[in-house]
Order: structure tokens, then C-alpha cells, then sequence
């Protein structure tokens, strides 16, 4: 019952996440926004979202998990009902920057309350793989029911959709999690630490996003980028030498751990990209609409989503999650090379489905993913852990639009300054992203082999 109101809340999430790209034209529409500013019907979420992961896991730690996971969900749906009743761009962007905040309240210790619940390798395994579906089948299900939705009704409706999972998470989850009272606030009272991540996160994430907008070399968006690192950098200093850290250094001294994270930055910052530059191509290269956009990327959803819940954790449990883990990444290479080469008359056949069934390594990746980056997750540090590995996901999403998207931009202006048509030039903007996306997952392959390698103290653990 526990796994089931985790993965129901994850699969709201991300299902709100998905199901706003498809409606933004009509938001737009309905509530004048201007072009930069409906851009911040996103940006407000992933901002607040991103930066108060880790904070959010950390205090899930202190004060309970499921208090944490609780109040996000509260949180969440209140701001759910907020944005579906929005009649003004103000409104709205708040209502979006509140949904972030309760998203990061309740994801961040999802993870965590999962690893403590299930101890067996095996369980643990299958409970990941479920996990890992939700997100998934929250991906696929928001694409076309954003299109349905709003189409059908209007795009109140896709906030709307929210109140009744939420209310059933909230009823669920009060007798099905388990009670914890947490460490207490004392455990970490570090309150500079907590500015410090928090700032140096938010405006890391706001440099990332406003990458496309200003450019690759703006000093405006590259400024800000600087002095998050900058801040990020203070703060684990900081934790170095405070008494009470907020988050102990020690989690990051495992490599399952940092080389997770690693990877999944790389991996996300290209899978991410894919999701978006693929939908672009189809509708302002192709003429697809909405609705069949979405239709078009179902089967990548729907067979990431069945790898992951079918096949990711009796694979991991045969073979080790580092090499279910390299396997997934060799089929996602395959996927983004074999979209480097999309032609201005696509077929989908021909050019996309191959792609889309390809994708599928996602569902091995994404499991093996989630199990090594909490593999050294303790009970006083689960909730952190959770939070760790969904900060490196958001990030790596962020980065992973806003670097390529522009790469794409450039690449098709260029083209167009010096007589090439728009279809063309898109084109070879997008298969140009496209193929510096394969070149992320080789990076990602690369540190998955040589930093996952067990250590002889762990191989001698396995064996014994």
C-alpha cells in the first residue's frame, strides 16, 4: 500500500510536468501571455522544484519523511486548484511556483521511504522498477491527455486533474506510510547551510533555464550560473566543518553514489532534451499537431515504462545494476545517433519508430539509476540521499533543454542567415542536437564503467 501511494505521487508529478507543454498555446491564448513570459509557466515550477530537493529530503530526515511527504502533497494540490482557477498571468506563475515547492516537499523523500520499507535486495529492486514506471507512464499519460484535455474542455482542466489524485494520495498515505518522528531539527540546525544550497541551487537553475533566452555566452545567464556554483561550492565547505551539517559529507564518499549522480546528469541532461527536441521536430518540421505528437512518442513511454516494471529488476538482480545499467545507455547511444541523421521529409516508420522502440533502455537505465544512487542511503540519511538524486535529475533535465535547445537554435539560425529554408534549417539544428546527445550518453557510459566499478572490499562482500 505504501509503494502504491509513493508511486501514485510520483506519477502526479510527473504527469503535471508533462501535461503543461502540451496546453501552453492555449494558456497563452486565454491569458495574454507574452512569448518570454509563458516560458515562466514552466520556469517558475522547475525553479522552485530544483533547487528545494535536497533541503526538503534533508528536513525529511529531521522532522519525519512522512510529515515531509504529507505536506508536500497538501501543498501541491492547494496550488493545483490555485493554478486551475488562475485568471491572470500573476496568479498563475505564483500558483506554479507553489506546485514546485510541493512537488520537491513530497519528492524529494519518495526514494527515501522506499529503501527503508523494502531491505531485500530483490524488493528493493521491484519496488524501484515500479517506481521508475510511474514516471514513466506519468510522461506518456500527460502528453496525450494534455492534448485531450484541453481540447476538449480547456486548459483549467489539466491543473484540475490534480485535486482527486492528490485527495486519494492524502487519504492513502496517512494509515500506509509508515510513522517516523526523524532525527529532530538539532540533528542538522544549519541555517547559513541551508541559505547557502538553497540560493546557490535556485540560481544555478535560473541561469540554466534563461540559457536559450540570452544565449550559450551571455555573461547575464553565465553570471548567474557562476555564482550558484559559487554558493553551492560555500556550502560544502561549510558542511565540512559544521557541527550539526545539514547534509553530512559523507554520503558523497561512496562511488555508487557520486557515480550515479554523475551519470544521471549526463544521462537526463540528453533523454530530457530528446523528449523535447523530438516533439519540435515532428510538429514544426513534420506539421504534427498536439494530439499526434504525443501519439507519436507513446511508445517510447509505454516501453521505457514496461522495461522498468517487467524486466529492469530480476535484470539487475541477475547481472548487477552497473551492467544493466551500461546496457540501457548502449541502447540509448543507439536511439540519439540514429536521430542524428532525421531527414526534412521524415517518415515515422522509417526515421521514428525505430527511435522510439530504441528509447527503451530507458527502463533500464532509470531503475539501475535509482538503485546505486541509494545504495548507501541510511536510515538517518535516506531522506537526503532521495533528495541528492532527484537534485542531479532536475538538473540534468535543466541543462540538458536549455544547452541543446540552443545548440539547436544557433545551428538553424545560422543556416537561415545564409539562405537555407526554415525546414531545413531546423533539421539540421535538431539532428545536430540530437547527435551532441549521443555524445552525452557516451560521456555518461564512460564514467558508469570506470567510476561504478566495484571496489575489491565490495566484490568480496557480494561474493561472501
Amino acid at each position: 500500500m505504501a509503494l502504491g501511494v509513493i508511486a501514485t505521487g510520483t506519477l502526479m508529478i510527473i504527469l503535471d510536468g508533462s501535461i503543461v507543454t502540451v496546453a501552453m498555446p492555449a494558456i497563452q491564448s486565454d491569458l495574454n501571455f507574452t512569448p518570454t513570459g509563458l516560458s515562466w509557466v514552466v520556469n517558475a515550477y522547475l525553479i522552485a522544484f530544483g533547487s528545494l530537493l535536497l533541503l526538503a529530503g534533508r528536513l525529511g530526515d529531521l522532522i519525519g519523511r512522512k510529515r515531509m511527504f504529507l505536506a508536500g502533497t497538501v501543498v501541491f494540490t492547494a496550488a493545483s486548484l490555485l493554478a486551475g482557477v488562475a485568471a491572470t498571468p500573476a496568479v498563475l506563475l505564483a500558483a506554479r511556483f507553489l506546485q514546485g515547492v510541493g512537488s520537491a516537499m513530497a519528492a524529494a523523500v519518495g526514494l527515501g521511504i522506499l529503501v527503508t520499507l523494502f531491505a531485500d535486495p530483490r524488493e528493493r529492486a521491484r519496488a524501484i522498477g515500479v517506481f521508475s514506471f510511474t514516471g514513466a507512464a506519468g510522461a506518456s499519460i500527460g502528453q496525450v491527455l494534455g492534448g485531450v484535455l484541453t481540447d476538449a474542455l480547456d486548459w483549467h482542466w489539466i491543473f484540475f486533474i490534480n485535486l482527486p489524485l492528490g485527495a486519494a494520495v492524502l487519504a492513502l498515505a496517512v494509515p500506509a506510510l509508515p510513522a517516523d518522528r526523524g532525527l529532530g531539527l538539532r540533528a542538522g540546525a544549519d541555517v547559513w547551510g541551508a541559505l547557502l544550497i538553497t540560493a546557490g541551487l535556485m540560481l544555478s537553475i535560473y541561469g540554466v533555464v534563461n540559457i536559450e533566452a540570452y544565449g550559450a555566452g551571455s555573461l547575464r545567464a553565465g553570471g548567474l550560473v557562476a555564482v550558484g556554483i559559487g554558493l553551492v561550492a560555500a556550502f560544502v565547505v561549510r558542511q565540512a566543518r559544521a557541527r550539526t551539517p545539514l547534509m553530512p559529507l559523507r554520503i558523497l564518499r561512496s562511488r555508487a553514489v557520486a557515480g550515479a549522480n554523475i551519470t544521471q546528469v549526463l544521462t537526463l541532461a540528453a533523454m530530457f532534451a530528446f523528449q523535447v527536441l523530438a516533439a519540435l521536430y515532428m510538429q514544426q518540421v513534420l506539421g504534427y499537431g498536439a494530439l499526434e505528437t504525443g501519439l507519436a512518442m507513446l511508445p517510447a513511454a509505454v516501453l521505457i515504462g514496461a522495461v522498468s516494471l517487467g524486466a529492469s529488476a530480476r535484470l539487475a538482480t541477475r547481472f548487477g545494476e552497473r551492467t544493466v545499467l551500461l546496457a540501457g545507455l548502449v541502447l540509448l547511444a543507439g536511439a540519439l545517433g540514429y536521430l542524428a541523421r532525421v531527414p526534412v521529409q521524415g517518415q515515422y516508420v522509417a526515421d521514428l519508430l525505430p527511435v522510439m522502440l530504441l528509447i527503451s533502455g530507458g527502463g533500464l537505465v532509470l531503475p539501475a539509476l535509482a538503485g546505486l544512487g541509494m545504495s548507501a542511503a541510511s536510515e538517518e540519511d535516506a531522506g537526503l540521499a532521495s533528495g541528492l538524486f532527484n537534485t542531479t535529475q532536475q538538473i540534468g533535465m535543466a541543462l540538458g533543454v536549455a544547452v541543446l535547445s540552443t545548440l539547436a537554435a544557433s545551428r538553424a539560425n545560422s543556416l537561415m542567415e545564409s539562405g537555407s529554408s526554415r525546414t531545413t534549417a531546423l533539421t539540421e539544428g535538431y539532428r545536430l542536437a540530437f547527435g551532441a546527445g549521443a555524445g552525452l550518453i557516451a560521456v555518461a557510459f564512460v564514467v558508469a564503467l570506470v567510476v561504478l566499478r566495484p571496489t575489491q572490499a565490495e566484490t568480496a562482500r557480494s561474493a561472501s
